[in-house]
Order: C-alpha cells, then sequence, then structure tokens
C-alpha cells in the first residue's frame, strides 16, 4: 500500500518543495517504532495571519511544547509546496499527503456539496456562520470519512470577504456592468445576479489583474485585501460579507490511525483549540481590516488606508437575502445534485430558514 502511495507522490510532484514534503514522509508503521514522531503538514495560504500567526506556530512549536518534545512537526503553505488547490484533497485521500489543508472554494467544481456552509450571501456575520457550520458539520465529517478516507480534524474560517472597488458605490446595485474578482463559483453566482461580471482569479493574481485593469473590483478578505495592498489600489470599499473563505483541516485515514496513540491524544485535544483561535481572529481581523482600510487611528496590525467605508445599505440586505434564495442556492443545486438539496434540507435549511427546492429550474 505505501508504495503505491510513493509511487503516485512522484508522479505527482511538479515542484520540488512538493517532492521533498512527500519524500520525507515515514509510514505509520515505522513512526510508532521510534522514540519521538515527527509529521509533516501541509497548512493553507501563505501569507495569511491565519497560516502565520496560528497554523505555524502550532505545528513547529507548540506541538514540541505540549508533548514535551516528544512529537514535532514541518508545516509548509500549499500554495508554496506545489499543490494546486483542486488537487488537495484527492491527495490526502491518497495518502500522498498525510495531513493536509483544503480551501472550501477549490471543491466548487468536483465536489460542490462540500461549500455548501459558506455559499455567498448565506452568512452576513459571524453568528450565522457559526450556525451554518454546526449545523453542517456532522454530515461534512461523515461524508469526508466514508467517502474519501479522511478524518476531518478542524475546520478554518478567513476574515470575511467584502468588496473592494476603484470607483464609488452606493450600494451593490453599482456592481452592474463592473468586472469583479470572484474566489468561487458561488461568488460569481452572487456577482452575476446583481448584473457584474465575475472573474474567477487565484488570490496570487488579484494584485496584478487588478493593476491591469482586467478587474475593478474584488472580493476579498478586509485583512487579507489590506496586506496585499488592495487598499492602496481602490477606493470604496462594502461591509457587508459576500462569504468568508474556509478551510478543511484533514488527515489520510491510515496515517491518523497509525499515529501513536499518545499522539492522537494530543492532536485530539488541541486542534479544536487552535481552531477556536483561528475563528476568534478571523472575527477580530474582519473588524481590524475594515478600520485599517480606512485609516482609522485604532488600526493595528494593518497598514492605514484611506478608504471609504459604505454604511450598510438597508436594500442590501434585503437584496443579498433575495439572491440567495434565488439565484446562489439553486445554482448550488444545479452543480450538486437533488441529494444536495435534501442534505440540505436537513442541516442548513432549517437552521437559517432558507429551504431549497429538489428540482431548480434549468440553467439557463
Amino acid at each position: 500500500m505505501h508504495s503505491f502511495f510513493f509511487t503516485t507522490a512522484r508522479k505527482a510532484c511538479s515542484l520540488a518543495l512538493l517532492c521533498a514534503l512527500v519524500a520525507a514522509v515515514s509510514s505509520p508503521v515505522q513512526a510508532q517504532t521510534e522514540p519521538s514522531q515527527k509529521l509533516r503538514i501541509v497548512g493553507g495560504l501563505a501569507g495569511i495571519n491565519q497560516y502565520v500567526n496560528n497554523e505555524e506556530p502550532f505545528w513547529t512549536k507548540e506541538l514540541a511544547r505540549l508533548s514535551n518534545g516528544k512529537y514535532t512537526a514541518e508545516i509548509v503553505p500549499f500554495d508554496r509546496a506545489g499543490v494546486p488547490g483542486g488537487d488537495m484533497l484527492r491527495m490526502i485521500q491518497l495518502g500522498v499527503i498525510p495531513f493536509g489543508t483544503v480551501l472550501m472554494s477549490s471543491l466548487s467544481a468536483q465536489y460542490p456539496e462540500y461549500t455548501a456552509p459558506d455559499l455567498a450571501g448565506l452568512n452576513p456575520n459571524m453568528a450565522s456562520l457559526r450556525k451554518s457550520v454546526a449545523a453542517y458539520r456532522p454530515y461534512l465529517e461523515k461524508s469526508l470519512r466514508e467517502r474519501h478516507g479522511i478524518e476531518m480534524l478542524a475546520i478554518y474560517v478567513y476574515p470575511a470577504q467584502v468588496v473592494f472597488c476603484k470607483r464609488p458605490l452606493s450600494s451593490l446595485a453599482d456592481l452592474a456592468n463592473r468586472r469583479t474578482r470572484v474566489a468561487s463559483a458561488t461568488q460569481s453566482d452572487f456577482v452575476s445576479a446583481l448584473g457584474g461580471v465575475p472573474v474567477l482569479i487565484p488570490l496570487a493574481q488579484l494584485m496584478p489583474n487588478m493593476a491591469s485593469g482586467n478587474t475593478e473590483c474584488a472580493i476579498t478578505g478586509t485583512m487579507t485585501g489590506n496586506t496585499l495592498g488592495l487598499h492602496e489600489v481602490t477606493t470604496h470599499i462594502h461591509p457587508l460579507p459576500v462569504s468568508w473563505g474556509m478551510a478543511i483541516f484533514g488527515a489520510n485515514a491510515t496515517a491518523w490511525n497509525g499515529l501513536v496513540p499518545d499522539l492522537k491524544a494530543v492532536l485530539a485535544r488541541e486542534l479544536p483549540k487552535l481552531e477556536t483561535a483561528i475563528w476568534t481572529e478571523s472575527e477580530r481581523e474582519t473588524a481590524m481590516g475594515m478600520r485599517c482600510n480606512k485609516g482609522d487611528a485604532s488600526c493595528t496590525g494593518g497598514r492605514k488606508g484611506h478608504m471609504v467605508e459604505l454604511p450598510l445599505p438597508v436594500q442590501d440586505e434585503r437584496r443579498r437575502q433575495d439572491i440567495l434564495a434565488s439565484q446562489v442556492l439553486p445554482r448550488w443545486v444545479q452543480r450538486c445534485n437533488t441529494k444536495c438539496a435534501d442534505v440540505w434540507n436537513q442541516t442548513i435549511g432549517p437552521v437559517r430558514g432558507v429551504m431549497a427546492s429538489a428540482t431548480p429550474p434549468a440553467p439557463k
């Protein structure tokens, strides 16, 4: 079995960093015979505070401290490890990457059902996001385990993703005819429903696209945009969270079950704490990102800009709800299947008061 995984890994490696990472992974059987165990982790997006302030310190420092040096780990962000985001789930399933982080948005095409908790327009605040995730989590854990042989160990969240624009806007309706950077299929549905032109662009290409004029607006995290310098090339920011951006941290079942019991116990106890810390920081960064982009004196941890923040128009909150129910949710069901509508109606739908039709209108 292990020879198959490593053969697959060699074929999959296109960059030296990923090859080095895979080559370093020891088998679970070998690991149990050693006095200590070192894990290799593929983490989230490089340069983002979630990774810098939480993931990396946990694996490179906290794990050793918590285990008195018995267990250690190395971590590399997936976007610097030569791993396409869309391949992460499959890599973990095969055991090529024993422990890895999967962006939910990267699953939109192949596994749209896993993106349900963060549909565009579903969660206008962190409280609603927590309800959506809590309602869907049991299904997500069960499906990943039974269909993919992946043990879901944590769900991470990024700061709220909002609209940045180069030109003034008074409401979401002003996105009509504007080319707007989006990061997922549901964000694309949301922008299209407003009459805008969605442009799917990876985070690393966001700033070059804004500079070239290919896009004039962008949906991204409040603090993420600040970190990238988006506040220097845009003038107006809309405070409504279109979505949040989420990630699943999971382990290949064979790798997870092959860990020594003591290490499994440490991770089972500490990873929920890491998840809680990431959620807390993401909520704080959502507000701080807005302050920094506007240039408030209370800005810390970011760069002060001079952006204009719109007061949230009442009509935009109503528009969000309408677009979710009439456009985003039906199109999600189209990409998924009627079973997804059933799952939605048994999990998120009743909690959030938005039910899905099993027979949505045919796509235009």
